[in-house]
């Protein structure tokens, strides 16, 4: 089972970093895809375009937002086909673009990640 790890995509490439997949729907301001130092970018399991919305208008609290990303990320069968893709690394850090390293998507997303590769 790989080793989980999240870190702001701002932050330099190291080779502790082992396969580096960005989590953001979006991409990062300011970085260029040709530096960013990424093996994947996995836009398929990030909130949806409405879930993010909503936290970032205040319409739902961290709470709520990390509850509903869940069921999303629970429902999503492309957690699966991850899941399968980082099954065999040693190291896996999600990049994230956020300030905010506490209430991050990254955090619900590692949780689901780790139970899912425990199952098997």
């Amino acid at each position: 089972m790989p080793s989980i790890q999240m870190k702001r995509i701002y932050e330099p490439a190291a080779p502790a970093d082992g396969f580096r997949v960005l989590v953001d729907r979006l991409w990062p301001r300011g970085v260029k895809k040709e530096t960013a130092g990424i093996d994947l970018w996995a836009k398929d399991i990030t909130p949806s375009t409405t879930l993010r919305e909503e936290y970032h208008s205040g319409a739902d609290s961290w709470d709520m937002f990390a509850v509903k990303y869940r069921k999303e990320l629970l429902g999503n069968p492309a957690v699966d086909g991850f899941v399968d893709t980082i099954r065999d690394k040693d190291t896996v850090t999600l990049l994230f673009a956020g300030r905010d390293t506490e209430h991050t998507h990254v955090k619900v997303l590692s949780a689901v990640l780790e139970e899912k590769l425990r199952q098997v």
